[in-house]
């Protein structure tokens, strides 16, 4: 197979102590963003936490040469090999999944025949647009996660396509189709032969047409309660149209039910203002009314011990948790009084959160692009902590521990993209991936699939 240019991502090495005040040289902030208080080349800012952005280790092509680099990753997964995998939501993109082959180039994965052509996204039904409901194929991928190999399941890459891609009228304003059954699903991939072993979709009362599937995670353990033995995957519902909660999946059976459907904890904050690079933004879609953003629950992770699940929106500054047992807990009439009844609030952490990692030692690893940063919650002693912040963290969109002891981070300037900015592109190529030497000798969570 012939491999395609990198999109727009460079790996950046972020892997050094904070224990100095340390220069760093800045990327180019995308184009509008004029109101700067530090040197546009150079830069010396105060410590944070643990870790620091440092040496860079990119040979990317010069990606001003053609209309292929113009992606910009979202989900992101590390394997146990090293191979880096990146998922592009659709749109016009080329495909939706791919996988890092060098630092200049990558491909689709785990082939292209998966990866529908843009032409063939989506269709329409009485003038109502919605994507189309192929299951053996990739519509438009959000997320991505691997679980380690165990005794009875290969190395596992799992995919989460929400079957909604988005479109474009006439005018070139933006909308985004609803799903219909089939498109949405959840696929496992063998990282041993790169093949696909298993698919899983959703019944209508359990993925809404305007249900968008965000995020994911796994506990794989034969004895985990309420479950067949086969392991259970707990899935995000984000919609932005009303209806954001947790969708749990039994990965032996295929069965699939909510839990927190608009419960307070899953949704958006009210009115909420965010800043980016010392600017406040709202949602400027080109043809809709200025808004603010509209996402509820976004960021999840699990406990190394599998008994606690954090999350929180998008647009709120609070983390919460809730008892997996709760999350499973389906078959009874009381199960969702249940799991409202034991979310538990653990605070403000001092601003809004996108996607969430944990590591072995237990810290819940939290994005936090208004401050260019990742801080970590610290369920020992009940506090935020700061650990890396770098001026080049714009918009830390999904991040993945490796085996190897490094999180690895995917940034892609997403408040300056056009569905943001009237229909204007503001950001600055390239896109990135950085890396950063995990605290304490932490690394990738494995206890949950043993």
């Amino acid at each position: 197979m012939t491999s395609m240019p990198l999109g727009s991502t460079a790996v950046i090495e972020i892997a050094e102590s904070m224990t100095n005040t340390r220069i760093s040289v800045l990327p180019r902030y995308p184009k509008q963003k004029q109101l700067y208080h530090v040197n546009k080349k150079r830069s010396v800012q105060p410590c944070l936490g643990r870790h620091w952005v440092g040496s860079i280790f990119t040979t990317y092509p010069d990606w001003r040469s053609g209309p292929e680099y113009v992606k910009w990753p979202i989900g992101i997964a590390v394997a146990s090999d090293g191979r880096i995998f990146t998922t592009y939501t659709r749109g016009d993109y080329d495909y939706t999944l791919g996988v890092v082959v060098n630092e200049t180039a990558e491909e689709p994965y785990p082939n292209r025949a998966l990866n529908l052509p843009p032409d063939q996204l989506n269709t329409s039904w009485h003038g109502i647009p919605f994507g189309v409901g192929t299951e053996d194929a990739f519509i438009s991928v959000q997320a991505v996660y691997i679980t380690s190999q165990t005794a009875s399941r290969p190395e596992t890459l799992w995919v989460l396509d929400t079957g909604r891609p988005t479109i474009h009228n006439n005018r070139g304003e933006p909308s985004m189709p609803y799903a219909q059954p089939g498109g949405p699903k959840l696929c496992a991939i063998s990282l041993a032969n790169n093949t696909v072993y298993r698919t899983y979709t959703f019944p209508a009362d359990v993925h809404f047409p305007d249900s968008y599937l965000n995020d994911l995670r796994f506990d794989l353990r034969s004895n985990v309660s309420d479950t067949t033995g086969g392991g259970i995957a707990y899935l995000v519902d984000s919609s932005n149209e009303g209806r954001p909660g947790f969708i749990m999946v039994d990965l032996g059976t295929g069965e699939s039910w909510r839990r927190l459907t608009q419960d307070p904890s899953v949704l958006r904050g009210a009115e909420d203002v965010p800043s980016y690079q010392g600017h406040p933004f709202y949602l400027r879609q080109k043809g809709s009314p200025t808004q603010w953003q509209l996402e509820g629950l976004d960021g999840i992770q699990l406990s190394p011990d599998g008994k606690t699940m954090y999350y929180s929106p998008l647009s709120t500054n609070y983390l919460w948790s809730v008892p997996t047992a709760n999350l499973r807990e389906h078959g009874n009439a009381l199960a969702e009084i249940h799991a409202h009844a034991n979310v538990s609030n653990h605070g403000q952490r001092g601003g809004n959160a996108n996607g969430f990692e944990g590591d072995s030692n237990g810290l819940i690893y939290q994005l936090m692009p208004e401050h260019n940063a990742v801080y970590y919650y610290d369920p020992a002693d009940g506090q935020t902590h700061g650990f890396v912040r770098d001026p080049r963290i714009l918009w830390p969109d999904g991040a993945s521990n490796g085996e190897d002891g490094y999180m690895y981070i995917n940034i892609n300037q997403l408040p300056y993209q056009p569905a943001w900015n009237n229909g204007q592109d503001l950001r600055t190529y390239p896109g990135a991936i950085l890396r950063c030497k995990l605290p304490g000798n932490g690394t990738k969570i494995t206890s949950l699939y043993e």
